[in-house]
């Protein structure tokens, strides 16, 4: 799950259900069931107008009040309850049926009328009304799912579709498998009704052969419909992954309960999903920010990250199973510790204080610990936390200002004296900004008005978060900064800045909150570490391994004597198709990068191969197709995301859709999607250009070779989004002309 889909979830989960929102009409003439339905309703805090007869419902529902639910009766001193369904052309309200009978036939008929549930009036009929409001906030939530009619029947398309709008579905029809194959491959589907018996193909098998995706990827429940029952249908259907196989005809009560119920599923799948990674985003951002272990009820350690490791000297094996004293200094005294565990272990309460540990060789460090019980939901302790910030030389320095400031054999002069000095050398270290509680600069030292090209009386009185990237203002990075501080809690971050000539310098922030005798913060300091060096070090080596990539591609492709243009042509289509396609900007970055090696195995073929004007002997082509395999032989083996996706290309981009491809013979989704959409670019291009073997066709011609081979030699999808933005591959074309 990627940062988008983390957010989604976080909005969903924001769309609470107000009752509020939803007027419920009660029609019924008994006078003590109507008062307990409408008291109830009245509690759960719905609009209630209550009336006792068909005559009084009727005047509220030919008005302008739109009523959102109706609790009817059947019987009624007036007439039948059922008029109101018939004769009141409100597609959007709701009924539920207030009866004393159970007749499965009469109930039958009313789903297929709108009916949304029957509510028998017997003895457990309190229970049963609270079950009502659960119903209709379901209802409400089904308006944001999607279900999937895959049937090539337009008659039962129809009778489903109106059974399950009328719960607030949105639903989606195909009539065949590629139909139904192209909406979930553009839309969001919640469930899927697939009848096993399609005119064109075999339902069933359509779901083996997009198992992966439609399971896997898309992660959609499905439901098989088949009017053939056997033990077969039903075995081949649940191994193929579905869900349940349902009767043709079918029950409509157990269409609507089984939709409701993997609907429901569907969505508790996502909310723990959901959950599992945000609890993952909080995890690694505790691991990027604090030094952090845990323990067993024992006391032996069970995890620590890389911060703990650096800062202990130890390794993750040597700290592994070992108690946690291994790091224990004996300046602490032993009573902090006795303290410690009672009130984590015997108390079940979060300890904090300041504990100096041993490094591995013999020195020593000062951290600010926070040391948790995790409990489990039976109420025992499962393990321990320990997350702790590093103030070492915060201390250090601290205990060193004091040791000066209290010597009483040095008067007050050589004190500030002293004082003056450490702050000079700490200046002299640091890049130092001084800010009021509103973050406008009050002091800038000389190291970093001398990074930023700004005199002091430039700076003073400026807001400190004009000299950030833009970047910045984006990620809200200021407001956190001034939260924290405001909070008296000190916050580390990195910063891009921008000097007063524009140029970019980065700066590693350490923002203290500064405050007096009565612990109110009066102003910030911020202790820079400049880190530009490294950072456009860093950008270098990842510039020089795109050029690397690209300049390899331009080698293969020059043995065969094509230009350079022709791998920026490649690259630039394959990027925008990758777009086109929905493919994460990672992802399209990756192609871009590494398409241009989609020939480098041409530089193992033989010139008299490789530049042959004539036609190809059969020995020959199979020479030519062995590029393919070499350049994934010579890039397999590497672990780096651009080497590795440059090898996919290289393999799989003369693979076919229809299977008729090299060197494999893989066919449809079998062929990875980096390789089917550079075969678009690739062939685009080779058409286009003129070679030792061939001259340019003209446009026409390859748009009537690709409308030919769509659904052939190339993916229909990807076949299609080119050619709806054609002009878009054109300009490039057009931009990038060889000479």
């Amino acid at each position: 799950m990627n940062l988008k889909q983390i957010v989604n979830c976080q909005t969903k989960s924001k769309n609470i259900f107000n009752p509020l929102n939803y007027k419920v009409l009660i029609v019924e003439d008994s006078t003590t069931t109507n008062k307990i339905i409408s008291q109830y309703f009245l509690h759960k805090k719905y609009q209630i107008i209550s009336v006792f007869s068909l005559a009084e419902a009727y005047e509220i529902l030919n008005t302008d009040i739109t009523i959102d639910y109706v609790m009817l009766d059947i019987n009624l001193p007036d007439g039948n309850g059922y008029e109101l369904i018939t004769n009141i052309p409100h597609h959007h309200t709701k009924f539920f049926i207030l009866t004393t009978e159970n007749d499965s036939a009469l109930m039958e008929h009313s789903y297929k009328n709108g009916v949304i549930d029957f509510i028998v009036k017997d003895k457990y009929f309190i229970h049963k009304l609270q079950q009502l409001s659960t119903t209709i906030e379901q209802l409400e939530n089904n308006k944001e799912k999607t279900i999937l009619i895959v049937d090539d029947s337009l008659l039962f398309q129809q009778e489903l579709k109106d059974l399950l709008t009328n719960r607030h579905y949105n639903v989606e029809l195909a009539n065949n498998a590629e139909n139904a194959l192209f909406i979930l491959q553009h839309k969001q589907v919640d469930l899927m009704f697939l009848d096993a018996e399609l005119e064109q193909s075999y339902g069933i098998e359509f779901l083996q052969h997009h198992h992966h995706f439609i399971l896997n990827r898309k992660k959609v429940p499905v439901l098989i419909l088949s009017s053939n029952m056997t033990s077969v249908v039903i075995r081949d259907a649940l191994k193929a992954g579905a869900v349940d196989v349902l009767k043709k005809p079918y029950i409509i009560e157990e269409i609507i309960l089984k939709s409701d119920l993997w609907i429901d599923y569907r969505k508790k799948e996502q909310e723990i999903l959901c959950a599992t990674q945000l609890l993952q985003e909080y995890k690694n951002t505790v691991d990027e920010s604090a030094i952090v272990s845990k323990t067993d009820v024992h006391g032996k350690i069970t995890y620590v990250n890389n911060y703990f490791c650096q800062l202990s000297g130890y390794s993750e094996s040597e700290l592994l199973g070992k108690p946690h004293n291994i790091v224990r200094h004996p300046d602490m005294p032993k009573e902090a510790f006795t303290q410690m565990w009672k009130t984590i272990k015997e108390e079940r309460q979060t300890w904090r204080g300041k504990v100096k540990n041993k490094k591995k060789d013999g020195t020593f460090y000062i951290v600010d610990a926070v040391i948790k019980p995790i409990i489990d939901v039976n109420g025992d302790i499962v393990e321990f936390i320990g997350l702790r910030t590093d103030i070492t030389e915060l201390e250090n320095y601290k205990e060193m200002l004091s040791n000066k400031l209290d010597d009483t054999n040095k008067s007050l002069s050589e004190n500030i004296n002293y004082t003056k000095q450490y702050e000079e050398a700490l200046d002299m270290f640091n890049l130092i900004l001084k800010t009021d509680t509103q973050d406008n600069i009050t002091y800038a030292n000389e190291s970093f008005c001398k990074i930023s090209g700004y005199c002091l009386e430039e700076l003073i009185g400026k807001e400190c978060s004009i000299l950030r990237h833009h970047n910045h203002t984006l990620n809200n990075d200021s407001e956190k900064l001034k939260d924290a501080l405001s909070k008296n809690q000190h916050l580390t971050m990195t910063f891009t800045n921008i000097a007063k000539d524009k140029s970019l310098y980065f700066v590693e922030t350490i923002a203290y909150p500064i405050v007096n005798l009565e612990g109110k913060v009066i102003e910030h300091l911020h202790l820079m570490y400049d880190i530009s060096e490294l950072t456009n070090l860093h950008q270098e080596i990842e510039d020089t391994q795109r050029e690397i990539v690209y300049k390899m591609g331009e080698i293969g492709e020059s043995r065969s004597k094509e230009t350079g243009h022709h791998v920026k042509r490649v690259a630039l289509y394959s990027k925008l198709l990758g777009e086109l396609a929905g493919l994460s900007e990672e992802e399209v970055e990756l192609l871009f990068i590494a398409s241009p090696m989609h020939d480098i195995g041409k530089i193992s073929i033989p010139d008299n191969i490789l530049t042959k004007s004539g036609k190809l002997d059969e020995n020959e082509f199979k020479i030519i197709q062995s590029h393919s395999e070499i350049g994934y032989e010579i890039l397999k083996n590497s672990s780096r995301p651009i080497l590795k996706t440059a090898a996919i290309v290289s393999y799989e981009h003369h693979e076919r859709w229809d299977g008729k491809g090299y060197p494999r013979g893989l066919k449809k989704e079998e062929i990875h999607i980096f390789g089917r959409i550079t075969a678009i670019a690739d062939v685009f291009d080779a058409l286009g250009s003129d070679r030792c073997y061939k001259e340019a066709w003209s446009l026409d011609k390859i748009l009537e070779l690709f409308k030919e081979e769509k659904g052939k030699q190339f993916d229909p999808l990807l076949m299609e989004l080119f050619l709806n933005n054609l002009d878009k591959f054109l300009e490039i074309r057009d931009n990038l002309k060889d000479d």
